[in-house]
């Protein structure tokens, strides 16, 4: 509150500060899980930045403060799912309270209360007062405008209040932020070397002749690879793979479907609430009252009617009750409140499409048959067949049916023109030109302009309190006969209806488990200090509409890296290195691409490649391959590589062509797109180098 202190000194008006407690909330589901402070773990702390130890406590006002702010700008408590980034929010805040200010401290940087007036009402404005200050006559920021705010900002309501106190305690620490990169950004420099080295990758050109072998073309089953094999690859490369922690946990299901009888009530409270619908007087009203999924209610074309009352529109009357139907696991209703007409009309109608390429030929053949198989269907084939024997669109397995379709729906024009324009049902009797090719069309039903107003009442079938005891049940047999992870696959033998989901390379802060939400409370127990490897959880997860049992099958810790944190990705890489040993040996001595290629086999391309550049990294016919293209830049005209590895496959190149970079005087233009490149990525580097520097340790997940 400092900077609007200072603002009202200056404006002669001597008001008082305005207080707002934000407070700490201890008493929420994260705190009291079993893994709190309160419940009993012995560590209060969350983790380590910059040397400094983070409390439960310190992290927890963090978050409150990040939970205040999205009630207060959102008017709703956040949700499971968004308290996961609000979570990294607010570490992320501590981060740069902690890791960030010993920065700042070091270099000698702060921001003034000069600075903080400038940036609302001084030669600096913030964006965020610009805009919200902008007045309406100019459309041009207004300074009197903040000022009066600020005046008369202890009248307005405390959620105002609270909103600019938040605004103005982040311009500091966004100011200071803005000073450090710019200070770094500055130390970024291009020489007139790296500007020429710019224009003459961008510039220079290459045509190349290559043989290429594929590393796919040599089947995974053929490769085997060894443990001893993976570790030396990892040895060999050791800086680009660095340990990390992880779990790898087994877990069975066990759903809470809604059983028959569960279906059986919902049916029975469907018919009484058509009865209710039947009769009310203000069935729009009954309906919302009662639907568990809202509906529009207002009136609709033949188009729009739900799917399943398209078979009783033809018994469509005033005031008439239809359904219920069923489509999943939902229970629907519908009264017809009122029938009235309108300008614009809906037609059902089906199609076939002969498809047709740009060319004069291509159309001509395309309208050639369109019109064999017309004379077909009037001659008495059937249009439906004839849609599943010459449609070439998603609608031939269905006979060619559109549906009801509504004018201005989205058909290309002169198939709309041609559909509106015949009266009646039946055959159209030409074939109608689309840019995609000549139709078949026949109208099913005749178009009309009527528009219907209905009440809908759905009702969704959930498991009753039998079924949802029953699940538990048997998850908590389950979990109760099972103490280890070769008694969790026994009994997963002994029930065939059950089946078990692996979860590889699980982080402390994954907020889900596979396609199971919301399972922060799984992740929680298997990074438990007390969860070692072959137990099963004692404790029944409850997620959404299943129950969920598990074991810890794998762990790995951060550090130096191990086979087994990157076996997949390891694999790969050595599978690959053998294929290209196997490659480059029916290679060797390469005299004449052609007829290296004719020797080696069918899986062997030849291609060629024109206007290649260096800084392109890509190779035409292969894809992303640095390495190939460098190499093409190494080579002098007439020139070939020996046999070598790629990104995807062996290559042989040989340069047939090369076009050098024309020398220019004036190398500022690349000079200046180096630069802004460069300080394009400043804020990034930044962030990573002082993250990497403050050597941080999260250990949030034991609590949240």
């Amino acid at each position: 509150m400092a900077l609007i202190g200072k603002i009202k000194e200056k404006s002669g008006w001597a008001i008082g500060l305005i207080a707002i407690s934000l407070g700490l909330f201890v008493v929420g589901g994260d705190i009291l899980g079993p893994n709190s402070v309160i419940l009993g773990n012995n560590s209060q702390d969350v983790g380590e930045i910059a040397g400094e130890d983070i409390s439960i406590k310190e992290y927890s006002q963090e978050l409150e403060v990040m939970k205040y702010n999205y009630t207060n700008n959102t008017g709703k408590n956040p949700t499971e799912e968004e308290m996961a980034g609000l979570r990294e929010q607010a570490w992320n805040q501590l981060i740069e309270k902690i890791a960030y200010q010993k920065q700042y401290e070091k270099l000698g940087l702060a921001v003034s209360d000069d600075e903080l007036e400038d940036m609302v009402q001084g030669d600096n404005v913030h964006p965020a007062v610009k805009q919200a200050f902008t007045n309406p006559a100019t459309n041009q920021f207004d300074k009197s405008l903040v000022i009066n705010y600020l005046k008369g900002i202890d009248t307005l309501p405390a959620q105002q209040q609270a909103a600019w106190i938040n605004f103005e305690n982040q311009l500091g620490p966004q100011r200071l932020r803005t000073k450090y990169e710019n200070l770094l950004s500055l130390s970024s420099y291009v020489t007139k070397e790296e500007a020429k080295r710019d224009y003459v990758s961008q510039t220079a050109k290459a045509d190349v002749k290559f043989l290429y072998v594929p590393f796919f073309s040599i089947p995974d089953s053929t490769i085997k690879v060894t443990d001893a094999q993976l570790e030396d690859y990892l040895n060999r490369n050791r800086d680009k793979y660095e340990g990390e922690e992880t779990r790898t946990i087994e877990y069975v299901t066990f759903p809470v479907l809604p059983s028959a009888q569960d279906s059986a009530f919902f049916y029975d409270e469907i018919k009484n609430l058509a009865k209710g619908l039947a009769s009310a007087q203000d069935d729009s009203t009954f309906a919302k009252t009662n639907t568990d999924v809202p509906a529009d209610g207002g009136y609709v074309t033949l188009s729009e009617i739900p799917q399943q009352l398209q078979g009783d529109i033809a018994t469509f009357i005033e005031g008439g009750m239809y359904g219920p139907y069923r489509e999943g696991d939902t229970y629907s209703i519908y009264k017809l409140s009122d029938i009235k007409d309108d300008t614009v009309y809906s037609v059902r109608a089906s199609h076939i499409l002969f498809r047709a390429d740009s060319t004069d030929a291509g159309k001509a053949e395309a309208l050639k048959k369109a019109r064999e198989v017309l004379q077909q269907i009037k001659g008495g084939a059937s249009f439906e067949e004839m849609a599943r024997v010459h449609g070439t669109d998603g609608t031939a397995q269905q006979g060619g049916d559109l549906g009801w379709y509504t004018q201005g729906g989205g058909f290309v024009k002169s198939f709309e023109n041609a559909l509106f324009s015949f009266n009646g049902i039946g055959l159209l009797p030409n074939p109608v030109e689309t840019e995609f090719g000549y139709h078949l069309i026949k109208v099913t039903q005749p178009k009309t302009n009527r528009k219907y107003k209905l009440a809908t009442i759905k009702k969704v079938i959930s498991a009753g309190d039998a079924t949802e005891e029953e699940a538990f049940r048997k998850a908590d047999q389950f979990a109760g006969t099972t103490e280890n992870r070769e008694q969790f696959r026994e009994n997963l033998k002994k029930d065939k209806t059950l089946t078990s989901f692996t979860a590889e390379k699980l982080r402390p802060n994954d907020n889900n488990v596979n396609a199971l939400q919301n399972a922060r409370e799984i992740v929680r127990w298997a990074f438990s200090e007390d969860t070692k490897v072959g137990d099963v959880s004692k404790e029944v997860f409850r997620l959404d509409n299943q129950y969920v049992v598990a074991t810890l099958t794998g762990k790995t810790e951060k550090g130096d890296a191990t086979v087994e944190d990157f076996r997949t990705e390891l694999t790969s890489k050595v599978r690959n290195e053998l294929k290209a040993e196997q490659i480059t040996k029916k290679l060797a001595n390469v005299t004449n691409i052609d007829a290296a290629a004719k020797a080696y086999g069918d899986q062997a391309q030849v291609n060629t490649a024109t206007d290649v550049t260096l800084s392109s990294n890509t190779l035409q016919n292969v894809g992303f391959d640095p390495v190939a293209v460098g190499k093409i830049f190494g080579l002098k005209q007439g020139q070939r590589t020996k046999p070598f590895s790629g990104e995807n496959g062996v290559l042989v190149i040989e340069m047939t062509k090369y076009t050098a970079a024309p020398d220019i005087a004036d190398y500022s233009q690349y000079k200046n797109q180096l630069a802004q490149t460069y300080k394009s990525r400043t804020s990034y580097y930044v962030n990573e180098a002082v993250k990497d520097f403050a050597k941080i340790e999260d250990k949030r997940y034991k609590f949240y």
